[in-house]
């Protein structure tokens, strides 16, 4: 049986089939999170892109590239997904749900 695809690089079908296996999915981003993995910790990707767009409208402004400082992620998130803990039959310990920067009911 095909998995459904909601997205096109397969985030819905990675986080279904875990789902199916029971297996608790750990992923990279909140995208994964909000179609089904049980948590996701890193780069928060909205702030990583509105840096890109600083980049960009600097370069065009004339400054040269090579002048412009290698920057790395400061923002990180932890998001949970609490029906899917339920659903593998999980209890997630208050630490980590306090620590939690979303958790999806």
């Amino acid at each position: 049986m095909p998995l459904p695809l909601v997205y096109s690089d397969g985030r819905a079908g990675i986080s279904l089939a875990a789902l199916e296996h029971r297996l608790p999915l750990i992923a990279f981003s909140r995208e994964f999170v909000e179609v089904g993995a049980l948590l996701s910790y890193g780069v928060n990707i909205q702030s990583v892109w509105r840096r890109v767009a600083d980049y960009v409208a600097r370069i065009a402004g004339g400054t040269n590239p090579s002048h412009l400082p290698i920057e790395q992620p400061t923002t990180f998130e932890l998001v949970v997904n609490l029906r899917t803990a339920s659903s593998l039959g999980l209890s997630l310990t208050p630490a980590v749900l306090g620590r939690a920067d979303e958790v999806i009911d």
